[in-house]
């Protein structure tokens, strides 16, 4: 046994966990982290990094099958499913091990095993079992960034089976490359599975309980991505629910409801994405008298749980279940801990969220139907990929941007866009919502040519009736 001290301890070290041991860090004060797994968390060694790995293979794959459109020669292409993935773990390895690197350049303590909290004072006291037994660590702060895991449905027979239904994670490493696949939930997580199986040739059958894919986005966001989807072969069933699922065969069988009746669906495997739970147990929480409502924990603006010394960031809190969102909640709380004078709450209407399937989806804000729901009267704008130069050099004409403004004020309340490296162009309106600009702002701005966010003045234009290009 070893007893430790720190300012702050920090138990999980995924985005929200080792950006908010960075930053105490740099405040001078003396920050230790602990990890069950791997440095890192979910999101770089079985998210948000090896999952993009995997969708840009889907990506190169997909622009190798077309090669004759830009009047090169690739025939006979095909792929590795074994070096696919190989790669995603590789990327994700190496970025794993810089997240040590940064623990070490900061001199945060890193204690590799499993938390528990107790009662303490001034915050609660952190039992660590290791592999050689159990530390304590005494701080004056505690930070969980315990993060979140999927969602299963053990009653409809939905929860990973190690050989027919998958997550995320198994989705990740598949022992197969299935011919046909069954995705339940097609928000981020399910449409960028399927996404990658169809690319790489599977079958593959999406099934949404809300009555249309992505729902989230905005409507006209939603039904382009569908008919894109679509276009590419796959299935996608809407207002429908898997009701059972038999993998007693050789293939999984998935009896769902539909509008209009019942509709059995057969597949070799099947990905659950049926949304997330936070990593809330066995932690100690009702002991030291946590919070806990629907699966996460609950915290104020301050990310602090009601609990003398104790907060909480990340997915664990709830959603929007992003990494950035994390990472941002983590210097807000260490800030405030520290007496930073300068420190906001976060606007969660200001964190970007994008989905890397094909074409890409990316939005920040309000959509139309929220932005009417809240009583804005609006100005719209849109424009087409097909529109702009850079995206028709780029071989990349589907896609659409579209903004969205208070009538009166200017405000641009919301930004939504589908279509190639939308992902990248987001954060442009990110930055302008944050810093509170107006049309003329952006209207004023001048936008590089030929580029692709040349698309993203041209939507400002059109809201205005100013727009040049259509």
């Amino acid at each position: 046994m070893t007893d430790h001290t720190a300012d702050l301890v920090v138990i999980g070290s995924g985005p929200g966990g080792y950006v908010a041991a960075i930053r105490a860090a740099q405040l001078g004060m003396k920050t230790a982290i602990i990890e069950r797994d791997a440095l890192g968390g979910v999101c770089l060694n079985w998210g948000c990094i090896p999952t993009k790995a995997l969708l840009r293979t889907a990506e190169v794959y997909t622009n190798m099958k077309h090669a004759g459109d830009f009047g090169l020669k690739a025939d006979n292409i095909g792929f590795d499913i074994e070096a696919v993935v190989k790669r995603s773990r590789q990327v994700a390895g190496k970025l794993s091990g810089g997240i040590g690197y940064l623990m070490k350049k900061n001199k945060i303590q890193v204690i590799a095993g499993t938390a528990r909290l107790e009662k303490g004072s001034p915050a609660p006291l952190v039992k660590v079992k290791t592999k050689d037994g159990e530390d304590t660590v005494k701080a004056k702060h505690v930070i969980l960034a315990t993060g979140a895991r999927a969602r299963t449905i053990p009653q409809a027979g939905l929860e990973p089976d190690g050989k027919f239904v998958w997550t995320a994670k198994e989705a990740m490493v598949p022992d197969v490359m299935p011919k046909s696949l069954l995705v339940i939930g097609s928000g981020a997580i399910g449409i960028e599975f399927a996404s990658f199986y169809r690319a790489l040739g599977a079958e593959v059958t999406v099934v949404e309980m809300m009555d249309r894919i992505l729902p989230v986005e905005d409507n006209e966001i939603s039904a382009f991505a569908a008919k894109q989807f679509q276009k590419q072969g796959m299935k996608i069933l809407t207002g429908a629910q898997v009701e059972k699922l038999d993998t007693s065969g050789k293939l999984a069988k998935a009896t769902i409801k539909t509008k209009g009746g019942q509709e059995t669906v057969e597949a070799e495997r099947v990905i659950l994405a049926v949304g997330i739970v936070g990593n809330t147990e066995n932690l100690g929480l009702e002991a030291v008298g946590a919070k806990i409502d629907r699966g996460h924990l609950v915290v104020n603006e301050w990310m602090e749980t009601g609990v003398k010394g104790l907060y909480a960031i990340g997915d664990v809190v709830g959603a929007p279940w992003l990494a950035h969102k994390a990472s941002h909640e983590g210097v807000i709380c260490v800030e405030k801990i520290a007496g930073q004078k300068d420190v906001h709450p976060l606007d969660v209407t200001n964190i970007p969220g994008c989905t890397y399937c094909q074409p890409q989806i990316a939005s920040v804000g309000l959509t139309e139907e929220k932005a009417k729901e809240a009583g804005h009267k609006i100005k719209v704008g849109k424009f087409p990929f097909n529109g702009n130069g850079k995206a028709i050099a780029l071989g990349e004409p589907e896609g659409m941007v579209k903004t969205i403004f208070d009538a009166a004020t200017g405000e641009l309340l919301g930004a939504h866009m589908i279509g190639a490296e939308v992902t990248e162009l987001i954060q442009g309106f990110g930055l302008a919502r944050s810093a509170e600009l107006v049309e003329q702002d952006l209207m004023h701005a001048v936008f590089p040519h030929p580029t692709l966010s040349e698309m993203m003045h041209e939507s400002v234009l059109d809201a205005y009736g100013r727009v040049v290009h259509v």
